[in-house]
């Protein structure tokens, strides 16, 4: 998608639309400014999922609650929808879908509205973020998805979400992390500050199954990774590292998402180093230093 391209006023949030429109009782008629969206009510059968849902897993202890509310209140909030072929695919609103079959209804109340693939992916995107439906590598993939599929960068997704550009930086690189250790995010086994500790580890699985058995923090995950980067120091030697320089190498390294080692040993003179694991870190590290703005 150009990103000159106005999305739809979507930086105030479906749920702001969703406020508008009520329960699906009210079905009171919009104003001009949303002319044309007011809630119906379709068969359960003509709705599709999204195939580009951004959200994977859904919390069956929260499902299960859903199903129970609307079985006894119905569906109160309206699910958005959009046209394709004969049926109505879903752009937010999966779970009530979902809730509504098991709880056996039969329709639902719809908001339908026609958006092409790039606008109906935002709208699901910020709705899950909105709701914190999502977790870390969900949401990296989805802001992946709006840059390799919708030609967004990282400045426009920030503005899109609502989200400051570090943020939207720190998730991505999430996905340079092993599968194994992706699928521990994603499961909740591990935060995502371990995980964004575990990005310059030399052998991040290794460390983050030693996060899980050893019930490690941040901070101490911090520390293992940047200990595995001096080799060639002694433990004692390493204990003496001055606190500031240590901290400033946590902050460098978190900046630029990988491992960086600062050798103050010369007094007012010394050494950076920053370490790249693959060709991929060595690229982005460039960008950074060449202020390439894309990055």
């Amino acid at each position: 998608m150009n990103e000159n391209k106005k999305p739809l006023g979507l930086g105030r949030g479906l749920s702001a639309l969703m406020e508008e429109l009520g329960p699906a009782s009210a079905r009171h008629e919009m104003s001009s400014g949303e002319a044309g969206v007011r809630p119906t009510v379709l068969a359960v059968t003509r709705i599709r999922p999204n195939p580009m849902q951004p959200r994977r897993r859904f919390d069956e202890a929260a499902m299960l609650e859903l199903v129970e509310s609307i079985r006894e209140r119905g569906v109160l909030q309206p699910i958005l929808v959009r046209p394709v072929g004969d049926f109505y695919e879903i752009v937010a609103g999966e779970r009530r879908w979902r809730a509504a079959q098991a709880a056996q209804l039969h329709d639902v109340p719809v908001v339908i509205r026609t958006l092409d693939d790039a606008a109906a992916f935002e709208i699901a995107l910020i709705e899950n973020i909105q709701r914190a439906d999502l977790n870390p590598i969900e949401e990296a993939e989805g802001y992946r998805r709006l840059i390799d599929d919708f030609n967004h960068t990282q400045d426009a997704i920030s503005k899109l979400v609502g989200k400051s550009r570090s943020h939207v930086a720190n998730l991505l690189r999430l996905l340079d992390l092993p599968g194994e250790v992706r699928a521990l995010v994603i499961d909740g086994s591990l935060s995502m500050g371990h995980a964004r500790a575990l990005l310059t580890a030399e052998d991040p699985v290794a460390l983050a199954d030693k996060v899980i058995e050893q019930g490690l923090s941040v901070r101490q995950v911090e520390a293992a990774v940047q200990a595995a980067a001096r080799p060639k120091l002694s433990p004692a030697k390493a204990a003496a590292i001055d606190p500031d320089i240590r901290a400033l190498e946590l902050q460098l390294g978190e900046a630029v998402g990988m491992t960086v080692t600062v050798d103050a040993s010369g007094g007012t003179q010394g050494n950076v180093s920053i370490r790249y694991s693959n060709l991929d870190q060595l690229d982005r590290l460039c960008r950074i230093l060449l202020g390439d703005s894309g990055f």
